[in-house]
């Protein structure tokens, strides 16, 4: 099968293209795991951090990729359900102990980090943590709902807030965008102020229903209640606590951060970025009842994912757009029809 793989760690500014096209065996479903044919697999900002290092594979070489949708083909024994022909998708979370906690445990295992992913004509996953497609969503648009969606959806939980009260989102890529589109289903009455480096981000976030949208430094109307921070910089963090109301609670949607402007944090003052009791909750990794939990609301809804497709052997293309930023929406790979 063709398969794009990480041979190594590396920097993608001196190495622009870090994934190679390479011919694979065609993997083989073990005992409690489905073989699913990859349709589409959506490019997240987390793939880079595991191509330069920051949460590195477990092993290499390595098939990257976790927003994973395709068909069951076969099944090992002991799955109880076979599932053949069925279209589902595959998350940031490959397995783990099945626990209410199990995003925290030691015996997570990430999907195109730990194992192959997705970034491939085939994988295997454990039968239980394979998902059902609701039908409202093309195979490309159903890619990013399994990660940007579900860890944005968790996010957003992480927040407590309820209706009538104010969200401020930092960044507006493939999470925010399908955030804020959540966000007015469970909150109509939720005020939403967008802060986004990019105009068109920012015209993007009002015409899908935000009430304010500006640059990151930029004040909004009044304090907010609470923030959900998608970006890999730690600017962001610095000027969301300025624009917390006392008790306010930033949550930082990350797996991590990058240097680049690590010393923007010497502008943080207790005074006026963390005293009258304002939190930061970090949101790690993703269970498999946030994804179950999230599909059928997205499908209610229904979210309106914007994405732009690849074929395959665009993958490192698709991986640059990712760490330029500035994109409206979701990049997703077509591996097959």
């Amino acid at each position: 099968m063709k398969a794009m793989v990480l041979p190594a760690v590396t920097n993608m500014r001196s190495t622009p293209s870090p994934l190679r096209l390479t011919e694979l065996a065609e993997p083989s479903p073990t005992e409690g795991e489905l073989l699913i044919r990859v349709l589409t697999c959506g490019v997240c900002h987390t793939e880079l951090d595991e191509i330069e290092g920051r949460t590195p594979p477990a092993s290499l070489p390595v098939v990257p990729g976790h927003e994973v949708v395709g068909i069951v083909e076969a099944a090992g024994s002991g799955v109880p359900s076979p599932r053949i022909g069925e279209r589902v998708g595959v998350g940031w979370i490959y397995r783990s102990n099945g626990q209410s906690d199990e995003n925290l445990s030691p015996n997570f295992v990430a999907t195109g980090r730990d194992v192959n992913g997705g970034y491939a004509e085939y994988m295997c996953v454990p039968e239980n943590y394979a998902y059902p497609i609701p039908d409202v969503f093309s195979d490309a648009q159903a890619a990013p709902l399994l990660c940007a969606g579900a860890i944005g959806f968790r996010a957003l939980n992480l927040t407590r807030l309820g209706d009538g009260q104010s969200l401020g989102m930092m960044g507006f890529g493939a999470s925010a965008h399908l955030m804020l589109q959540t966000v007015r289903r469970l909150h109509a009455n939720l005020f939403i102020a967008v802060f986004a480096r990019e105009k068109s981000q920012r015209e993007f976030a009002l015409q899908l229903g935000a009430d304010w949208a500006g640059e990151v430094e930029q004040l909004p109307p009044h304090a907010l209640h609470a923030i959900v921070d998608t970006t890999p910089a730690w600017k962001p963090v610095v000027e969301s606590l300025a624009k917390l109301r006392p008790g306010g609670r930033l949550v930082i949607n990350a797996i991590r951060k990058e240097d680049s402007d690590r010393d923007y944090l010497h502008k943080l003052s207790y005074e006026h970025h963390l005293w009258m009791e304002k939190e930061i909750k970090t949101v790690a990794n993703i269970t498999h009842n946030d994804i179950r939990d999230f599909l059928p609301i997205a499908a209610e809804i229904p979210l309106q994912p914007r994405v732009q497709e690849y074929a395959l052997d665009q993958a490192n293309e698709a991986l640059q757009a990712v760490r330029r930023g500035g994109s409206q929406g979701a990049h997703v790979l077509r591996i097959s029809h």
